[in-house]
Formats: C-alpha cells, structure tokens, sequence
C-alpha cells in the first residue's frame, strides 16, 4: 500500500522503512502552512511508538520514526506504515481548524545590500525596471516566514517575498559566501556557509546563521519570521569586526 488519503485533502506516502511523509497541497500557502503547523503540534503532544522527529516542509510533513519499536506497539495494522498510518488519519480527525498556532519567534537580520556583496541587485532592479532602491525597500520593508529548513545546514526557505521581486534563478550556479541574501522565485533566504548557488545574490547579512559549536547550530527554524533590515556598508564592516 503506497498510496493512503487521509480526510480529504491530504495523503501519506512511505520515505524509508522509518519514515512517512503527509502531503497537505501543491502549493506556497499560507493556510497549507497553517494546517502543517495545527497537525504537527498535535502530534508533538500526541506522538506514537517509535517517533522521534518531524520535518514539515512547504506543503508537507515528514514523520520519522524507529521500525523496530513502532511494529511492536498496539496501533491497528500488520506492517509499520499500516500502523503508523492509521495512527496519522485518526489523529487528523481531531485536528481543530480553529486551533491556535503559537506565532513564530521575530529575527531580525542586518543586511548590507548591493556592492560587491550583492553583484546581482542591478539584475534584479533592471529585470523589475525598478531602481536598486526600490528593490532594498520591497525586500526589507516584509515580515517572512520560515516554511522550511535544508539543501545545507542552518538554510531556511522564506516565504513572503513581494511579487514584484519574484526573479528566476541563475542557469548556471556560482559559489556564494556566507551570509549572501538570495532571491529565487518566490523565495528569499540567506546562504550560512560559502556554497555554490542559483539564487539572485541582492546583499549580504554580517550575522552568523550556522555554528555547529553552539548548543542550537542554526540561527532561524521552521516557523519562525524574518525581518531584514537594510544596513550601510560601515555598519556591516563594524559588525564583521566584533
């Protein structure tokens, strides 16, 4: 059985041997956000043998879980995704629409915008025909949100971004150092290490996002907000030095 609806918009699908994926829709959307985030809460409170992580993404949620412990409990079901499946579509059954979802932490991020540290913000500027400034107004003047971490440790994928900033990708990516604020579709984000990327580079934030040294490595997590907030270049250079 690889295929399970779950009510009448969502379905699970099997990852691994230990591990399920909901899908909730298809698209950015903030109210597919939301039923992630009411769904993932109950199952933090309300977890099944086994479990030990959660990823919720864009549009879905991953559930990881420990094979061997989860195919001894009690839940209904020969095989462990019978079991833990099951498990998923009584517990979407008691998810309240109007259950309140704790508002995510507010991170403010300083940034440094166009220079040598953002090569590619004429492009976008010229690509929009607006002017540069125009541009730093629009991406910093927004409140975004943490959908989702990966593709590197400590990246987080923000939704938000103004549709009069929506720019393609690169065809050809280049290598980008830390701290690089990117624009690629409909998303923004901003780059913790030096790695080769497709993203619009329009700045770069001086504020560490990734230390593996530190009790909580990645400075942003899924669910929280980001405001960017436009800095001048002895700002940045000050903030780098201390």
């Amino acid at each position: 059985m690889m295929n399970n609806a779950v009510g009448s918009n969502l379905t699970i699908y099997p990852i691994s041997e230990g591990a399920v994926s909901i899908e909730f829709g298809n698209i950015i959307d903030e109210g597919i956000s939301q039923q992630i985030n009411r769904f993932n809460l109950l199952l933090s409170e309300k977890s099944f043998a086994g479990m030990y992580q959660t990823v919720p993404a864009y549009t879905s949620l991953t559930i990881f879980y420990h094979p061997a412990v989860t195919i001894k409990s009690g839940l209904p079901g020969n095989y462990c995704f019978d079991k833990v499946c099951n498990y998923l579509r009584q517990l979407n059954s008691e998810v309240s629409p109007a259950s309140t979802i704790p508002e995510g932490e507010l991170v403010y991020i300083p940034v440094y915008y166009g220079g040598k540290t953002g090569p590619d913000l004429d492009f976008v500027a010229t690509y929009h025909q607006i002017t540069t400034e125009e541009v730093i107004r629009l991406h910093s003047s927004a409140v975004y949100k943490v959908y989702m971490m990966g593709f590197i440790p400590g990246f987080a994928y923000l939704g938000g971004l103004n549709d009069l900033l929506e720019t393609p990708r690169k065809t050809t990516p280049v290598k980008v150092p830390a701290g690089s604020v990117g624009i690629a579709g409909k998303q923004t984000g901003v780059y913790p290490l030096a790695v080769p990327g497709g993203w619009q580079i329009i700045g770069q934030s001086p504020v560490e996002l990734f230390n593996a040294a530190k009790e909580q490595p990645a400075l942003l997590k899924a669910g929280d907000r980001v405001k960017f907030e436009a800095i001048s270049l002895n700002d940045f250079e000050n903030y780098r030095r201390r």
